[in-house]
């Protein structure tokens, strides 16, 4: 049974895609779906959050934070346990969580409560996003994968483009407690289809590397930690400096483990070695510090400095974050044709493009119509580097190293993320701050040049990638 399970999937004599592979884009479509959605859904239903608890501010920065956190300091133990156990296997146990933890969430009476699920959501979710780039990465040969993982950039931009539209909308028609319901049926639905129609695969792993899953987790804890803080805190505070300490001391200690030490390392160095392995990652973590940088100022500017309202504002957002479900899949199926670097490089040009232009219009009045433009530009930019770089990747190492691969692209793109919105709150408090519409306006354009800035960076490091895949 297990031979028949890990037997390569072969196409059909009139060259139409077997059903297994079509189960494996639509499940971990859905995965990413979900995951990418709470990233960004809470964010509209603050208001609410505080209403009804009374919750302070700290109370509400965790509710978004707790999540982030945990999501980036355990994706690399996500893709471990897949590789050791099973990509499905875990898959499923990675959704069950994460379903779990939305009625949780759902349920809660308090901050703490809704606090503590929103852990072991993250927790959920860092099994189940990185398992979904592997299960497609396992399914298709190099040749095709550019497609599948383009359909995969384009579900995952969907759920950032629904999360502001879906969060006010559920928050102003229902409650915000059905930004987690909502989960709950898709997520139990999902449950037995995965576990019948994914095929199952492990990795080259017999063993855990139970002390590079340790030193690991510390140290992403620790660099995730201190920009999370820092915005209270404060950079030059002995928290945020001790974070950081510790942060670089556990992945100094965790690097020196995989190169000398672990018998089954988890990340084995020599991926960076390659120069299309390292170059990816980096425009990863570039591209999410410029996207949610950008986005959490831009969902803020339309209510706060243009005074729209929640669901206003995500509608609004929609010529941007909505552009992934257009493009994502097109340039993932011209990657195949021409490459994955030109798509990068041009991806993080449009994306540095038109978050400045963005940073210039900004002032007090304006219209959206003036504003519309560059949020398209910024919209095909992310959508082209959202499965470019992701096929980079997982093409850049053997394919049983794909759940290694995704792990560490996932664990870069959250950390990117949690360091984007804490550079871009940092310049904002630097600039303005929530007196006014002129005062957020005055701080909220220098922090939209700093995510501006991280784009641009990202097309250095995307133009050395290689032109073929592999290297």
């Amino acid at each position: 049974m297990a031979d028949t399970l890990r037997a390569p999937v072969r196409e059909s004599a009139s060259g139409a895609a077997p059903p297994r592979r079509a189960w494996t884009v639509v499940l971990a479509g859905l995965g990413a779906l979900l995951c990418s959605l709470d990233v960004v859904v809470v964010s509209t239903a603050l208001p609410a959050l505080r209403a009804d608890f009374g919750a302070s501010l700290s109370d509400l920065e965790w509710t978004i934070n707790a999540y982030n956190l945990v999501f980036a300091c355990l994706t690399l133990t996500g893709a471990a346990l897949g590789d050791r156990f099973g990509r499905r296997r875990m898959y499923v146990a990675g959704l069950a969580v994460f379903t779990a933890a939305s009625a949780l969430a759902a349920l809660s009476g308090s901050p703490g409560q809704l606090i503590a699920a929103r852990v072991v959501q993250g927790a959920g979710a860092a099994v189940l996003l990185p398992l979904t780039l592997t299960l497609i990465s396992d399914a298709f040969p190099a040749e095709k994968r550019g497609v599948a993982i383009g359909l995969w950039g384009g579900v995952t931009g969907l759920g950032v483009a629904a999360g502001p539209v879906l969060g006010g909308a559920v928050t102003e028609g229902l409650s915000w407690q059905w930004i987690f319901w909502l989960n709950v049926p898709t997520g139990l639905a999902m449950l037995p289809a995965a576990a019948r129609r994914l095929r199952e695969s492990h990795g080259p792993r017999p063993q855990l590397d139970v002390v590079g899953l340790l030193l690991a987790a510390v140290g992403l804890t620790g660099l995730s930690w201190a920009p999370v803080r820092a915005p209270e805190a404060g950079w030059g505070s002995a928290e945020v400096l001790g974070a950081l300490a510790v942060g670089l001391v556990f992945v100094a200690a965790f690097l020196a483990w995989e190169h000398a030490r672990a018998r089954y390392p988890m990340l084995p160095l020599t991926h960076f070695r390659r120069r299309g392995f390292s170059t990816a990652n980096g425009a990863a973590f570039l591209t999410f510090m410029s996207l949610l940088g950008s986005l959490f100022m831009i969902s803020q500017l339309f209510q706060l400095g243009l005074g729209n309202s929640p669901l206003e504002a995500g509608v609004r957002i929609l010529v941007w974050t909505g552009m992934p479900l257009l493009v994502a899949p097109l340039a993932g199926a011209l990657a195949d044709r021409f490459g994955n670097r030109p798509f990068m490089l041009a991806g993080l040009v449009l994306q540095a493009v038109g978050i400045g232009l963005l940073a210039r219009q900004v002032e007090p009045g304006v219209s959206y119509g003036s504003l519309v433009l560059p949020l398209i530009v910024a919209g095909v930019g992310i959508s082209m580097v959202f499965p470019t770089v992701a096929n980079a990747v997982t093409s850049s190492v053997p394919p049983e190293e794909a759940g290694v691969a995704a792990g560490v692209n996932n664990a870069l793109r959250e950390l990117g993320g949690v360091f984007g919105v804490a550079v871009a709150a940092a310049v904002f408090t630097r600039y303005g701050g929530y007196g006014s519409a002129r005062s957020f306006v005055d701080g909220c354009g220098p922090a939209l040049w700093v995510s501006a800035g991280a784009a641009a960076a990202g097309a250095v490091v995307a133009a050395f990638a290689p032109s073929r895949a592999g290297d």
